[in-house]
């Protein structure tokens, strides 16, 4: 069995952010050769997410509005974690409803996606470099 290990890194100028990272993905992929098992792609920040969903822009900005009104940034002295001299406490827990991970069947050489399906990575506390592990194991 193959095993493929890579970091993905992002420079994240905006406090939240959905990037298109199938992409990067596919050139995993690519690289590790493998044709049939399974690729795990996960957020390594607290604060960050990886989901699969639609590529589209109104679909994103409901996102952000939804999870706006579930975990509000502001006033940051509602949550206890900002006690501490943070102010990212919303972040975290974006980023519990939104998931660290997912994984994809790999077929053919191929992700093996349903129709629309694409994987972001979900920033909820950038302006800083942050990074997603893929890792691909298979034959």
């Amino acid at each position: 069995m193959k095993s493929y290990r890579k970091e993905l890194w992002f420079n994240v100028t905006g406090r939240r952010e959905f990037i298109n990272i199938t992409p990067q993905v596919q050139e995993c992929l690519r690289e590790s050769g493998v044709s049939e098992g399974l690729v795990l792609v996960n957020a390594m920040h607290i604060t960050a997410s990886v989901f699969i969903n639609d590529d589209e822009s109104g679909l994103h900005k409901d996102y952000e509005k939804w999870l706006e009104k579930l975990a509000p940034h502001a006033p940051i002295s509602q949550y206890r974690h900002n006690d501490t001299g943070e102010d990212n406490a919303d972040a975290h827990m974006k980023r519990q409803i939104m998931g660290r991970e997912v994984v994809v069947a790999i077929t053919d050489g191929q992700l093996d996606f349903g129709t629309w399906e694409q994987i972001f990575y979900g920033e909820f506390d950038g302006r800083r470099r942050k990074r997603v592990l893929v890792k691909i194991i298979g034959e």
